[in-house]
């Protein structure tokens, strides 16, 4: 994209709210970029990231997927490492998958761990943390239905987390996504988010969103027209 190209579309956004409809309409007509663009969504929450007890992490099933392949691991043995590989993991290991994860043999997008594998999980945290793929229970990652999990992250789950601006930040398709699908994601994810509004949390939850384009300007979306 030529960066005058690129200038000129940005100071074409107009300072306003858009439906998502618009708002992809003025995102796919963007000058092209030699590569699939992802559309990304910024959600400004009303927490204080600051307080332990205001932090927003979760996962949502995108109905329309995220339009990202995902590479998932499981942490399981016995019968339940069957029925991961048949939900379509594409790792299955106890030690031997903790010690690829050692050497930096780790590509994997989600990471899936029965409670009773934590133990071997545990010390992968100053590796997997940073990642953002440590197994956790409020990602529906720490699971006894691994099978479960798997499918739901080859749907196309996304985690989620608040930053230290009380953000958080997702994918939710690519440039060749409708606006149907995309406004279908984004509903999904912000009822996911308001049902996990933190009790201490006052005033406006749902503050703000943000769509853009991995190469493109943010429009933001006016929340009364959707519903969630």
């Amino acid at each position: 994209m030529a960066k005058s190209k690129r200038k000129e579309y940005i100071n074409s956004l107009e300072d306003k709210k858009y439906n998502v409809s618009d708002a992809m309409e003025f995102i796919q007509a963007s000058p092209k970029v030699k590569f699939n663009e992802s559309i990304d969504v910024a959600i400004n929450l009303g927490v204080d990231p600051t307080k332990s007890d205001q932090n927003v992490r979760g996962a949502t099933t995108l109905p329309a997927g995220s339009g990202k392949p995902c590479k998932v691991a499981v942490f399981v043995e016995g019968d339940q490492a069957a029925a991961a590989k048949e939900a379509g993991a594409d790792e299955v290991g106890m030690d031997d998958l903790a010690e690829k994860i050692k050497k930096g043999e780790d590509d994997y997008d989600v990471v899936i761990a029965t409670p009773d594998t934590m133990k071997i999980v545990s010390p992968l945290g100053k590796i997997l943390g940073p990642k953002g793929t440590m197994p956790n229970p409020k990602t529906g990652t720490v699971t006894k239905d691994v099978a479960n999990a798997v499918k739901n992250a080859k749907a196309g789950q996304i985690r989620y987390r608040t930053d230290k601006g009380a953000i958080i930040h997702g994918r939710i398709g690519d440039i060749t996504y409708t606006p149907d699908q995309i406004k279908q994601n984004l509903e999904t994810l912000l009822e996911d988010l308001k049902r996990n509004k933190p009790p201490s949390a006052k005033g406006v939850f749902i503050k703000k969103a943000t769509l853009s384009s991995t190469m493109g300007a943010g429009v933001e979306i006016d929340l009364s027209s959707l519903t969630y």
